[in-house]
């Protein structure tokens, strides 16, 4: 059985309902087993800048302390439920090797710097920050993760900076309509030379049709059997170094239900 941590972290998000975000996490925590779990205990405040840029740096620098140990405490890869996807930063840092490739399944690439991201939201800048770049406080260190062993999958929502650096970097990217094809994935990732895959998935990589409980969905989305699919090839192709599942903002506990059968098959797709 895997285990699971939960870190209903909402201080990275920039949406008017990030508290949503905490609910989120408990309604899937509540699905899970208890003895498999691991509950975090996040900051209620809601933590200054400090200068980086980055709203709320403060609560993020000691939550991503929490997650890294929690991470790193357990002998066998381990799923993250998040809260705001800024909880990957932590995870990446306890597990990230030169033979693990990173699968960012994502409607955006959060490929932000403090110094070019319209909102000095963090879950913005999370992949850019586990590359190396942005406030030292919530980075990892450079090398750590190279772009060539990172794998865009659903992205669909770019900032002209992030498409920048994506080409810049020569990132390799998996486009919704691709995703269709589990095999477009497994390419993409056998192309890093990568052993063990990290996968990040913010649900609101899914079509809005398929889970509504997200606070930026972007239209024109794999639907759910498709990012099921993919997550399953991956997991029959490669170990896992672990995962995470983030940004499920329900706004009520009757809509949380209604996402939760698709959230369900993901994790059992993950775990």
């Amino acid at each position: 059985m895997a285990h699971f941590v939960i870190a209903p972290q909402w201080q990275g998000s920039g949406s008017a309902r990030a508290m949503q975000l905490v609910d989120g996490a408990e309604a899937i925590a509540g699905d899970l087993p208890a003895s498999a779990c691991t509950r975090l205990e996040v900051p209620v405040e809601a933590g200054e800048s400090l200068d980086t840029g980055i709203r709320r740096a403060s609560s993020l620098g000691r939550i991503r302390e929490l997650v890294r140990d929690a991470v790193a405490s357990q002998p066998e890869p381990v799923v993250v439920i998040g809260g705001d996807c800024g909880v990957s930063i932590g995870a990446l840092e306890a597990v990230a090797a030169e033979d693990v490739a990173l699968v960012w399944l994502d409607a955006h690439a959060d490929l932000n710097t403090p110094e070019s991201s319209p909102s000095g939201a963090f879950h913005g800048m999370v992949l850019r920050a586990a590359l190396g770049d942005g406030a030292e406080r919530l980075r990892l260190s450079r090398g750590v993760l190279t772009p060539d062993r990172v794998v865009l999958a659903g992205t669909r929502e770019l900032d002209d900076a992030e498409r920048q650096f994506i080409d810049e970097n020569d990132i390799s990217l998996v486009p919704p309509e691709r995703l269709a094809d589990p095999e477009a994935l497994i390419a993409a990732i056998s192309a890093t030379g990568a052993a063990r895959v990290y996968l990040h998935i913010d649900l609101d990589v899914f079509d809005p049709s398929a889970v509504t409980g997200v606070s930026f969905p972007v239209p024109f989305g794999p639907d759910a059997g498709a990012v099921i699919a993919a997550v399953r090839a991956v997991r029959d192709r490669f170990p896992l170094a672990g995962a995470t599942i983030a940004e499920f903002s329900p706004s009520s506990p009757d809509a949380a239900i209604d996402d939760m059968p698709t959230i369900l098959r993901l994790l059992g797709a993950v775990a």
